[in-house]
């Protein structure tokens, strides 16, 4: 008995009924949930492996060039995966989304290539030298080439904040006769609206997620061995950026979200999950099961008018709801209402792990305290996990557009037949399941060895011959002389 979907024309027949768009859309979050995780940590990291080096230089204490060899190879890995990742996302933007391309490019298009020209260049020109010239170019060369990477990073970040919020406040462009956008106002494209909010936003994620795991790291040993000197002093460092970091982290989303109402309001209607307008202060929800097709929350658990104090700092302020939305235009609520929740539930126990380590350390139980470290163990992931959440209910929760207002995600899209792009998504989330699996074990793994006495950085055994002249007549001498 033959089985119908073993063919080519069986599977092609099974993917007909599903809908391109939203293939093309789970690809393009397949693939960045994956990339975005990368840049986060190192974006972080880079900027701890500076910090590292400078104590090293200014103190001369071992432990501190100890740690900076040791996170230098996580380092290393989690950098070349965020490339590597990064440059198939790209891809898709001519694959999938080639009419999207083709109207945003002349706006997006110079964006992407100064993050090239300045972010990439800088951290390219420079890693090299961080990963392998500690001894070769000597210590002060050698921190210089550090901050440019870590610079570097923070730039990357810069660029593609930006265009990535010009896609959410589009600002500073007007439409030719073709439909494209194009810039006439590059001050006001590059800074628009949300950008600083956002930038701020990521940039202090970023170093939540790498104290995160730094502290969850130390934890682990300092469970193991309490007394280890580099599991105290990474799990210290790592407590201090979190516990000062996450307040201000708080502060920057609650700005953020004022922001974010001014300008896209019916992504927060949709965060809130606020169906209806509230005349006379609006609520907080808590917890519920939203359902967009009868637009209520069900079984809704509510704080009365705690919305409006958030949003508008005021009990009684009224609050529009998304029946003043046109229904086309509403976000998928759902999944933006519980990816707000998950972000902001993280986040403020992110604030109570930096509350607990800071009452430990007052105590002076830093380096003993099980209940601390346990906690911190099992918030290593929560930087990753927040982040995507963020980013979930970023993206959903500007749609139905890609550029907000301006252009919608159904005519964004290639003329690509949905077998297509079935077919391209299962071969990237076997290959990526693959390669990045295999990434991760091996960062686990150098993160299971406590940093030692004299720990090195990644080997730099010097190749036999890259470039140049040949030593054939080297070799000739020695053989017979």
């Amino acid at each position: 008995m033959r089985c119908p979907f073993i063919t080519v024309a069986g599977v092609n027949h099974m993917f007909e009924s599903l809908d391109p768009v939203v293939l093309a859309r789970v690809q393009f979050a397949f693939t960045v949930s994956f990339h975005i995780i990368f840049p986060a940590f190192s974006i972080g990291l880079a900027s701890y492996l500076a910090v590292l080096e400078a104590l090293w230089l200014w103190t001369g204490r071992e432990v501190f060039i100890n740690l900076f060899n040791y996170w230098l190879k996580i380092f290393a890995i989690a950098f070349g995966m965020g490339v590597v990742s990064g440059i198939v996302m790209s891809y898709q933007f001519g694959t999938n989304w080639a009419v999207f391309s083709d109207k945003t490019g002349p706006v997006l298009g110079p964006l992407m290539a100064y993050e090239v020209l300045t972010a990439f260049f800088l951290e390219a020109g420079f890693l090299g030298v961080m990963l392998f010239g500690l001894k070769r170019v000597g210590p002060r060369l050698h921190f210089v080439a550090t901050l440019m990477v870590a610079i570097g990073t923070l730039m990357s970040a810069f660029w593609i904040l930006s265009a990535n919020s010009w896609m959410q406040t589009p600002a500073g462009h007007a439409v030719n006769a073709e439909g494209q956008f194009i810039p006439v106002d590059w001050w006001a494209l590059i800074f628009n609206p949300s950008f600083p909010y956002r930038l701020v936003h990521m940039v202090l994620a970023a170093y939540l997620t790498t104290s995160l795991v730094i502290g969850a790291v130390g934890a682990y040993h300092l469970l193991k061995n309490p007394q280890q000197s580099g599991a105290r002093m990474m799990f210290s460092m790592a407590m201090w950026l979190l516990t000062i970091v996450a307040p201000i982290q708080i502060f920057a989303g609650d700005v953020h979200g004022l922001n974010t109402l001014e300008h896209q309001p019916a992504k927060v209607m949709a965060m809130e999950g606020h169906f209806q307008s509230h005349p006379d202060g609006a609520p907080f929800i808590l917890f519920g099961l939203p359902d967009q097709d009868a637009a209520v929350v069900r079984y809704a658990l509510e704080i009365p008018k705690l919305s409006s104090l958030i949003l508008k700092h005021s009990l009684d302020a009224p609050l529009a709801g998304l029946d003043s939305v046109p229904r086309e235009n509403w976000p998928p609520v759902p999944i933006t209402f519980w990816s707000f929740r998950i972000m902001v539930g993280l986040g403020l126990l992110m604030a109570a792990l930096g509350l607990l380590s800071l009452w430990t350390r007052w105590r002076g139980r830093l380096y003993d305290s099980r209940p601390t470290h346990l906690f911190a163990l099992m918030m290593g992931p929560a930087g990753f996990i927040a982040v995507l959440a963020g980013w979930v209910t970023t993206e959903t929760g500007r749609q139905p557009f890609t550029v907000f207002g301006l252009l919608r995600t159904t005519d964004s899209v290639s003329p690509l037949a949905a077998p297509a792009v079935a077919s391209s998504l299962i071969a990237f989330i076997i290959v990526y399941f693959a390669v990045f699996i295999a990434g991760v074990v091996y960062i686990l793994r150098l993160m299971a060895h406590p940093p030692h006495h004299g720990e090195q950085g990644p080997p730099g055994e010097t190749p036999a011959r890259a470039a140049g002249i040949t030593p054939a007549p080297a070799i000739a001498t020695r053989r017979f002389s």
